[in-house]
């Protein structure tokens, strides 16, 4: 017995051990797999949050996956989010990247909400031989050097800043390869803007960044050296802001690097706050003089961006225009909508301040139309336009270009951590922190944001022209229609008719 009985021992610490040294076979496996794969993800160049996160990172995808089967469940549908759905950001990503942007079984959107556009489609759809490219549009025709605009989407103004370095890099690389510009926004002009080559929109904010003397006052020596970039195309004076109406531009000190200072001409590590608005402009008077003076200054087309709540002052404005001539009038107007974006703003401005674009788009346009002033001054809307229908929409209703900030962060890869004001934006976009910044690869980025513009284009150009019309600029009220109770909607002509002249 004892002899069976060792035997057994023997065999239950033989099986034990065969047991142990497979165990640490499979963990050895493991590490070195995790290894393999962590080092992997740090060293490659498409993915900036396996970049920044490796290993970790690739549970966002697992739960990604996992969540098209339980969300119905558990979380939120597609149409449910904000300030921008699943399916709104879902679309933005495959169009960056280039893959597949069709949809199976049946659309997800409700039809039925009051204010839901929808296009009427035309019994004859134009032919893809008939489809014609939208030809450029001339801004600034009284200026010594208009700007030729070829891109009727473009980026809009995001601050070098606010934005990292590798991120506004890969958008002036993508926009010089789309043929769109983009706007610097308010925190001046640097060397990333330059050496991606795109076509740029400097902006001037309340605190004249870029272009004020030590004093903050606007510098036209500085103005002179900023239009001496060939790349600089035009100069938009920025007097109010979507998601912040009535305050100025907000940098935490913590992302005013001394590089960011020097551009801006400001100190190191103190939080860059602008004025809420321009000090020596407090009438539309003072306004158009200061518009005349920078395009003397610079020779180049001058407009301005703001949020639109009411028309008084723009009345007042266009009469001045009309009284002083046609060619003091505003080579552009940018209209930001109350439901645009930015990287801080307090919640009481963002929630509840200022008119959406759905209604203040058709009031500019109408008003400007009653002037007369429609072709000379041009209409570029900004506000959530991230999607083909939402940029064919502001189309029928007279704006000339659109823009879009958040549509090419998307690109560029936000996940809408919603983390633009703390210096912790996992994708590296709105980040000063290296070891975040490291994961956006510009080289990768660019491509996406060329292919999300391209994408944008050839969406509205579908809408287009199963409209009927060639041309995306050819869109018109007439080819939309909204949604103003249950079981009716109203075409656009009829619910916005044509301005009379003034």
């Amino acid at each position: 017995m004892s002899n069976t009985s060792n035997g057994l021992e023997r065999l239950i610490i033989s099986i034990m051990e065969i047991m142990a040294g497979l165990f640490i076979f499979i963990v050895g496996i493991a590490l070195f797999v995790a290894l393999f794969i962590y080092l992997k993800d740090r060293f490659q160049t498409t993915s900036t949050v396996r970049r920044n996160f490796p290993l970790i990172g690739r549970f966002r995808y697992l739960f990604e996956e996992l969540g098209e089967f339980f969300r119905q469940y558990f979380f939120a549908m597609d149409r449910e989010e904000m300030p921008f759905n699943r399916a709104q950001r879902s679309w933005a990503y495959r169009a960056a990247k280039g893959i597949d942007r069709t949809v199976a079984f049946g659309s997800t959107k409700s039809l039925r909400p009051e204010g839901t556009i929808l296009f009427i489609n035309a019994a004859f759809p134009t032919l893809e031989k008939d489809a014609v490219t939208p030809p450029p549009l001339t801004i600034g025709p009284y200026c010594k050097k208009p700007y030729e605009a070829l891109s009727l989407f473009n980026i809009s103004g995001m601050s070098y800043g606010a934005l990292s370095k590798p991120a506004v890099l890969a958008l002036s690389q993508g926009a010089k390869s789309a043929r769109c510009w983009m706007n610097t926004g308010e925190g001046g002009l640097s060397p990333a803007h330059l050496e991606g080559g795109a076509d740029i929109i400097f902006q001037i904010g309340t605190a004249k960044y870029g272009v004020r003397d030590k004093n903050g006052n606007l510098s036209n020596e500085k103005l002179r050296a900023v239009a001496a970039h060939p790349q600089v195309k035009m100069f938009e004076l920025k007097l109010s802001q979507g998601a912040k109406p009535g305050k100025g531009g907000i940098l935490p000190a913590v992302k005013v690097t001394a590089e960011i200072a020097a551009i801006r001409g400001i100190p190191a590590g103190e939080a860059s706050i602008s004025p809420n608005r321009h000090p020596e402009i407090s009438t539309v008077y003072e306004l158009l003089d200061m518009i005349n003076h920078i395009r003397e200054v610079t020779c180049k087309p001058v407009g301005f961006k703001a949020v639109i709540s009411s028309l008084d002052w723009l009345e007042t404005l266009f009469d001045e225009v009309l009284n002083r001539g046609i060619e003091s009038a505003p080579d552009f107007i940018t209209i930001d909508g109350a439901d645009g974006g930015t990287g801080a703003a307090p919640m009481p401005l963002m929630d509840d301040v200022g008119l959406p674009l759905a209604e203040s788009l058709p009031m500019l346009v109408d008003l400007l139309e009653r002037y007369h002033l429609k072709t000379r001054t041009k209409v570029i809307a900004s506000g959530k336009l991230i999607t083909p229908d939402k940029v064919a929409w502001a189309l029928t209703m007279g704006a000339d270009f659109i823009v879009s900030a958040r549509g090419f962060m998307f690109a560029l890869g936000c996940i809408q951590a919603m983390q633009c004001n703390k210096n912790s934006c996992p994708t590296g976009i709105t980040t000063h922190n290296p070891e975040l910044q490291q994961g956006l690869v510009p080289s990768q980025k660019s491509v996406r944001v060329a292919n999300y513009q391209s994408k944008i284009m050839y969406g509205v150009g579908l809408i287009a022209h199963s409209c009927g019309v060639s041309s995306p600029r050819k869109l018109d009220r007439k080819h939309a229609r909204m949604v103003v109770g249950p079981g009716k909607s109203i075409p656009l002509n009829e619910l916005y008719p044509q301005a009379k002249g003034h």
